[in-house]
């Protein structure tokens, strides 16, 4: 039985009708057209599919569609708003970008960071993306990327 949710998107209200089944990703990527979360492993191991929800990053994968009813859900085109933030400047200053497929997860999990401690450590930033693959192994210029924009 399908269920009408209604939250916010990147600042837009969203209201729509979603299976008890569905998650968020595919809400996101199909009913949506969001496309920045993208399914890598399905389980919530990879990171590809991480969107903001109330400021705390998740793996929409994981994240039942009906379960953002009332939240505010924030991937990375609403970081964008107002063109590329400092941290993805410092992406691109720094090579970080390879296949590009973890930056969304990268960026998303560096800005939840970056909010909570302005000042992080290498060993904080390594802990902060833990949960985020790099099948390029690009870790080095990714980890760059972040010390450059606390300084």
């Amino acid at each position: 039985m399908r269920q009408e949710i209604k939250f916010n998107l990147n600042s837009e209200t969203i209201a729509l009708e979603v299976n008890p089944n569905e998650v968020l990703l595919e809400v996101l990527r199909d009913k949506i057209g969001v496309k920045s979360p993208k399914c890598g492993c399905d389980n919530g191991d990879c990171g590809t599919c991480t969107v903001m929800i109330n400021g705390k990053t998740v793996r929409s994968c994981l994240v039942l569609g009906i379960e953002v009813d009332g939240q505010e859900v924030v991937t990375l085109e609403g970081l964008m708003d107002s063109g590329l933030t400092s941290l993805q400047k410092s992406f691109i200053e720094h090579n970080s970008f390879q296949c590009g497929f973890c930056a969304p997860g990268m960026i998303l999990s560096a800005t939840e960071l970056l909010a909570e401690n302005q000042k992080p450590n290498k060993e904080e930033i390594q802990e902060a993306l833990s949960g985020n693959l790099c099948r390029c192994t690009g870790y080095t210029p990714i980890i760059e990327a972040i010390e450059a924009i606390t300084k």
